[in-house]
């Protein structure tokens, strides 16, 4: 028997909240053991990681913020969401939590955040120990992501206009686009990412959150050269389908990281973590035992 995901309201119920910059961020944590940072993507939230959690929580000290503007955390419409208030709030998060030293594994605008974190450890100025980070698919060169057609729109001078009209169907369609041909989501899943992301009025602040494609691009060189450059150990677990960021930016990662350690899943989207949660357990194990424990 399959066992039933929790739902995002369930998700909420079983979470916590603290304070950034006087506005309330929802995050979870469960488990004991090295402390696990789980970063998400846009458009989503923390709950991304549900079909991970609990295996993940019986061997790590696993955390999951929903970043501001994103999922239950609070989403202030005239709000500056950069890339480094992103990465104060996880520091900040960090130290309300009493922690001292973290691994991550993040996804999406999630691995560009942990690219500023990774920038800010090479500068020395980092408030956290970074020991290694593990990253999903996303746009981690600006050369070789390929936004949806709905996110430059969105980034566009209309992009509010878009979003006020933008409906549970659409929003469906553009999710699924991004899947894998048969690991598609379903209409529960996209019944949760749609209350995640409507939730608190959200689609009024999706233009700021996508300002993050034009940070990328503004901030290539501190933010690629964190990962060319990087002294702790680094994994990319990448599905291949994915349209944005699937396998031609993993031969990107090959080219420009040393020693690149990537793992390809054939077959799987932009979403590897819940087409493929299975596979990215053991990709993700694997790393952390070898890697991370065993180097």
């Amino acid at each position: 028997m399959t066992r039933k995901i929790p739902t995002a309201l369930d998700w909420l119920h079983q979470g916590e909240f603290f304070t950034h910059h006087g506005h309330r961020i929802f995050f979870r944590r469960q488990g004991t053991g090295p402390v696990l940072l789980l970063l998400h993507g846009f458009p989503t939230a923390s709950w991304d990681w549900v079909k991970l959690w609990e295996p993940l929580a019986a061997r790590f000290t696993v955390i999951a913020p929903d970043m501001i503007g994103y999922g239950f955390s609070a989403k202030p419409p005239l709000y500056d969401y950069r890339i480094a208030d992103q990465a104060d709030l996880i520091e900040g998060l960090l130290a309300h939590a009493g922690v001292t030293k973290f691994h991550m594994l993040a996804h999406d605008v999630g691995d560009t955040v942990a690219q500023e974190l990774l920038a800010r450890a090479k500068a020395g100025s980092a408030k956290v120990a970074l020991e290694s980070v593990c990253l999903l698919n996303g746009g981690l060169f600006p050369e070789t992501h390929r936004p949806r057609f709905s996110q430059r729109v969105l980034l566009s001078p209309i992009g509010l206009w878009a979003a006020r009209r933008l409906t549970f169907p659409k929003f469906s369609r553009a999710m699924a686009t991004i899947f894998g041909r048969h690991s598609k989501p379903d209409n529960e899943a996209l019944s949760g990412w749609w209350t995640l992301l409507t939730r608190h009025e959200g689609r009024e602040v999706i233009p700021r959150l996508l300002h993050y494609m034009i940070e990328r691009r503004l901030e290539r060189t501190r933010w690629v050269g964190a990962l060319t450059e990087a002294t702790i150990p680094l994994r990319l677990i990448n599905g291949t389908d994915d349209p944005v960021s699937g396998e031609h930016m993993s031969e990107r990662y090959r080219e420009l990281v040393p020693n690149a350690d990537v793992i390809l899943l054939r077959g799987i989207g932009h979403f590897p973590h819940w087409e493929s949660p299975d596979m990215v357990l053991q990709a993700y194990l694997a790393f952390y035992d070898t890697k991370v424990r065993g180097g």
